[in-house]
């Protein structure tokens, strides 16, 4: 994997004749040192359609500096990116354009912005000489890259653009209380901050190539997938979504736009899965369950005939997503059973069995996972994504007014809900019931998704039932973690007994998984009862 670096910074511009103030001084800076000038020249890479800049994304080649090679700008949060880094070659890495296939999809990269600038860098330290911040002062000029790489070609015969860019950037022990204080006596000096969030976004706009004119956002979601594109508005206002009266949104308004934010998330999480980060397979695979428990809930607003094997793609990607993650928390309730049992009780080197068995699955779990995101299935999938949102298949319910469509789509997978609940309750104890109250799990969970994509139109009794179907989703998740769990540790026990290593601490903690699985039977009625009222049903009718 490429090396990564956390870039936090603000940008500013400036005149040419604005002379920068002395920041000696302000917060903890008692030194500004000169850290010299470099010429950087670099190409940017994007496809012709600009995916990336429209993410806030930018690739590019650069040579010249300290950190002269590829660069994979990814975006955190507001001023915040994470740079991946990767050796200078003539063609971009793999290893950075896996990052960004969600993105590209099966576009083509190519050169289109060409920036050559001279950098004089200050660092601020403090009184003990640690470095706190670096101020960049860069004087950029811009040329369409025309898809050529070369000195003597790019940008020949095109407008340039020319400007000067002040760049604070933390490192070390810096802080955004120093990024403030910088910025204030920077805007007091005159300096502006920055019009466009990057260098590419200014420079597609001053060379006339950014899409409709404008700037490309640098940070935030691609705002395409959040409110759709021209065409898929025009189709949806055929539907009869989009027209708000004096009622509000429609039922297509406010279905898009939910499936429009799993999209999203799992067009953004891509890289963030790919780089194992904390919690991006989670994240990923429940926006996979939301967007098709949409599909199901909503059928009055979508056309299930175009939806239904969307939906098996999602369900296909969530079970791969699922070994990871299934996993992940598997490995960690047995791991915090263990740390609960006093030493008297832990017989056997059972913390390296539990650390070798988790290990194995992960290596196994995780080549899986990337050899399904590099794959032409998942390639499909996030195709035909984007393609259904730029044609949504929109039913005459669509443009029925939200509350009462929203509604209807809740309390008919409540009604699903309490079905498989009774059933569950009543069922044998062991298999049949363990089997039952996993139904009922599953229907909890898409109860609740329903009722979380009704919110913008039923408010606050949406929020609310959502919040108590949750409370008999977690229950009957955790009956089912103690199942999944009572089948590891016979492995487990399984293996140590023909290591010879006896399974008696793998047995007990059986026994405890067991009896918590029996407490969540026994506990499932009045969790039951306090969910279902009638009132509560009530609340949700418009």
């Amino acid at each position: 994997m490429a090396d990564t670096v956390r870039e936090i910074e603000r940008k500013y511009e400036a005149d040419d004749d604005t002379r920068l103030p002395d920041l000696a001084g302000i917060d903890r800076v008692t030194a500004v040192a000169e850290a010299g000038t470099e010429d950087l020249d670099a190409v940017y890479y994007d496809t012709a359609d600009q995916r990336l800049a429209a993410a806030g994304i930018t690739l590019r080649r650069r040579t010249g500096g300290r950190d002269a090679g590829w660069h994979l700008k990814l975006p955190v949060a507001p001023g915040v990116r994470d740079e991946l880094r990767a050796p200078l070659s003539e063609t971009p890495p793999p290893e950075l354009t896996a990052l960004v296939r969600s993105r590209v999809l099966d576009g083509e990269l190519v050169a289109v912005v060409r920036l050559r600038t001279r950098r004089t860098v200050r660092v601020l330290k403090d009184a003990a000489g640690t470095p706190l911040a670096e101020v960049a002062e860069d004087a950029v000029h811009a040329w369409p890259a025309a898809g050529a790489v070369d000195a003597g070609t790019a940008g020949a015969g095109r407008p340039g653009a020319r400007w000067r860019e002040i760049e604070v950037e933390l490192v070390g022990d810096g802080g955004a209380g120093l990024l403030d204080e910088v910025g204030r006596a920077l805007t007091a000096a005159g300096v502006r901050p920055a019009s466009a969030a990057s260098k590419l976004a200014r420079a597609l706009a001053e060379t006339g190539q950014s899409r409709d004119g404008a700037a490309p956002h640098a940070a935030g979601p691609d705002e395409r997938l959040v409110h759709g594109s021209g065409k898929a508005a025009v189709k949806a206002k055929g539907k009869g979504a989009g027209k708000r009266g004096k009622k509000g949104p429609t039922a297509g308004d406010v279905v898009l736009r939910y499936a429009r934010e799993q999209v999203r998330v799992i067009t953004e999480l891509d890289p963030a899965v790919r780089r194992d980060l904390p919690d991006a397979v989670h994240r990923m695979r429940v926006a996979t369950r939301r967007l098709r428990s949409a599909f199901r809930s909503y059928t009055k607003v979508l056309d299930r005939a175009a939806t239904q094997p969307i939906g098996v793609e999602l369900k296909w990607l969530a079970a791969e997503l699922g070994v990871e993650r299934d996993r992940e928390v598997l490995t960690e309730r047995l791991r915090e059973g263990l740390a609960e049992l006093p030493g008297t009780l832990r017989l056997g080197p059972v913390d390296a069995r539990l650390r070798i068995w988790s290990e194995r699955q992960r290596a196994g779990a995780r080549d899986r996972l990337l050899d399904v995101l590099d794959g032409p299935r998942y390639l499909a999938l996030l195709k035909t994504l984007h393609a259904f949102l730029e044609e949504p298949p929109l039913r005459k319910a669509a443009g029925r007014p939200a509350p009462e469509v929203a509604a209807g789509a809740v309390l008919k997978d409540y009604r699903r809900l309490a079905r498989r609940t009774e059933a569950a309750l009543a069922a044998s104890a062991g298999r049949e019931r363990d089997e039952a109250l996993h139904g009922a799990r599953k229907a909890a969970k898409r109860t609740r998704y329903a009722a979380e994509a009704a919110r913008p139109a039923l408010g606050r009794p949406a929020k609310k039932f959502a919040k108590r179907t949750k409370r008999v989703q977690q229950l009957l998740g955790d009956h089912q973690d103690s199942v999944v769990a009572r089948g590891a540790l016979r492995e487990l026990a399984t293996q140590a007994q023909r290591a010879g290593e006896g399974g008696f601490t793998f047995g007990l903690l059986y026994g405890r998984e067991e009896a918590l699985a029996a407490d969540r039977e026994r506990a499932l009625p009045d969790v039951w009862r306090k969910a279902s009222r009638r009132k509560h049903r009530a609340a949700l009718r418009p």
